[in-house]
């Protein structure tokens, strides 16, 4: 398959390229979702002071020949920014997200397949958000085209290396993410 067949694909078709090939994504959980929609609140306020935005997991975006992925997040900023229109965006984010899953194969996809691929497609800063260490590692783009861990943290708040005036409050996500734990646990005993 192309990057341009892919792109075509019915949006019920789900999946990233992988040398050509349709490969099946992860299947998010509500733990994943909360912290993608918590992040979103603080990507989209900042990228959009900065004349930019934010992108969602369903944008296809190039990252080779014959790959694409589709990270959780993606902050575009001036001047390179993809068209409205695009189905498949050529051009890449400043900053890529993605929550990490606990499944093995995904936890390489994640933190050595798209590493690699990020880097390939000059993606400037790449950001892992793991849940289950409660932590967020983002990597910076040297010129070497090799990612060197830029930040690193578990708590606190954190300056988003590459995006000045960017700091997430660690503990207020940990804390949303425990409330929303106790609150099941609340309702699953009341069954």
């Amino acid at each position: 398959m192309t990057l341009e067949e892919w792109a075509a694909l019915d949006d019920d078709v789900e999946g990233e390229l992988v040398d050509g090939i349709l490969e099946e994504e992860e299947m998010p959980t509500v733990l994943h979702e909360l912290i993608v929609t918590w992040l979103t609140t603080a990507l989209r306020r900042w990228a959009s002071r900065r004349r930019g935005f934010l992108l969602g997991s369903e944008a296809k975006i190039a990252v080779g020949p014959r790959r694409g992925r589709k990270p959780d997040l993606s902050v575009f900023l001036p001047p390179a920014l993809p068209a409205p229109s695009d189905t498949l965006v050529r051009v890449p984010p400043r900053l890529a997200v993605e929550i990490a899953s606990p499944r093995p194969r995904d936890v390489r996809r994640d933190r050595v397949e798209k590493l690699a691929d990020y880097a390939r497609a000059g993606v400037r800063y790449y950001c892992i958000v793991d849940p289950q260490l409660r932590s967020i590692e983002v990597y910076e783009l040297g010129r070497d085209r090799r990612y060197t861990v830029a930040a690193s943290a578990a708590h606190g708040r954190v300056r988003v290396p590459g995006c000045p005036g960017l700091t997430l409050d660690l503990d207020a996500l940990w804390t949303e993410v425990e409330a929303a734990e106790r609150a099941h646990a609340r309702t699953s005993r009341r069954r």
